[in-house]
C-alpha cells in the first residue's frame, strides 16, 4: 500500500510539473509574441504570470547598457517601546551588488541586475513620482522594497526595523582614460522615496 502509495504521489508532482511548466511556457510566449487577440484577452493574467520575476526583453541581441552609475542607498527607523523613533545612517545596498561582482569570474545574477532591474521597472512605471498608478506599479514598488528590507535585514546584525526609505544618486560616466581625482562627477539625479512600511525585521 505504501509503494502505491509513494507511486500515486510522484506521478501527481509529475502531472503538476508538466501542467505548470506547460502553462508557463504558454504564457511567456503570449508575453514575447507579437499583440494578438489571445494576449490582448489574456493580458492581466499574462503580466500577472510574466512580472517581476520572469519579464522579457530583447536586450541579449541588442544590449543597452546603463549610461550612468547609481548608488541605491538604503535606511531604517524603527520606534522603541518608549515611543522613541530611531533612524539609521544610509547604507550603499548597490556597493554591496558590486562588491559581489568584481574580480569574480562568474558572479552570480542577482549580483549583477536584480536590484538594478527592479530600479529601472520601478522608474518606468513611475517616472518622477513616487505613486502607483497601476496594479503593475503597485506589485514594482513591492518587489523593490522587500528587495531593499532584505538586503539591509541581511547586513544590519539583526537589528530590527520597521521602515525603510530609499535614496538613489544618479553619476554621470566618466570617460575612458579620465579620473575623478579631487573633483568627483556632479549627480544628474538625487532622488528620495518617501518611508515605506515593511514587515518587521530583526529581533
Amino acid at each position: 500500500m505504501r509503494v502505491r502509495a509513494v507511486e500515486a504521489g510522484l506521478r501527481t508532482a509529475v502531472a503538476l510539473c508538466l501542467v505548470t511548466t506547460l502553462v508557463h511556457v504558454v504564457l511567456v510566449f503570449l508575453h514575447v509574441a507579437p499583440s494578438n487577440p489571445v494576449s490582448k484577452r489574456y493580458s492581466s493574467q499574462v503580466n500577472g504570470w510574466v512580472y517581476p520575476l520572469f519579464e522579457q526583453n530583447w536586450r541579449l541581441f541588442a544590449p543597452d547598457p546603463d549610461s550612468f552609475n547609481r548608488k541605491i542607498l538604503a535606511r531604517t527607523a524603527h520606534t522603541d517601546s518608549q515611543g522613541s523613533v530611531q533612524v539609521t545612517a544610509w547604507f550603499d545596498l548597490a556597493a554591496v551588488d558590486h562588491s559581489a561582482v568584481d574580480h569574480n569570474a562568474f558572479p552570480s545574477h542577482t549580483s549583477q541586475n536584480l536590484l538594478r532591474r527592479a530600479w529601472t521597472s520601478y522608474v518606468e512605471t513611475h517616472g518622477g513620482s513616487d505613486t502607483a498608478r497601476s496594479e503593475r506599479a503597485v506589485m514594482l514598488q513591492t518587489y523593490l522594497r522587500n528587495i531593499a528590507a532584505d538586503r539591509v535585514a541581511a547586513h544590519n546584525d539583526g537589528r530590527a526595523f520597521d521602515f525603510i526609505q530609499l535614496r538613489v544618486v544618479t553619476l554621470p560616466v566618466a570617460a575612458p582614460g579620465t579620473t575623478a581625482g579631487d573633483h568627483p562627477p556632479a549627480p544628474t539625479e538625487d532622488r528620495l522615496l518617501p518611508w515605506w512600511k515593511v514587515t518587521s525585521h530583526g529581533k
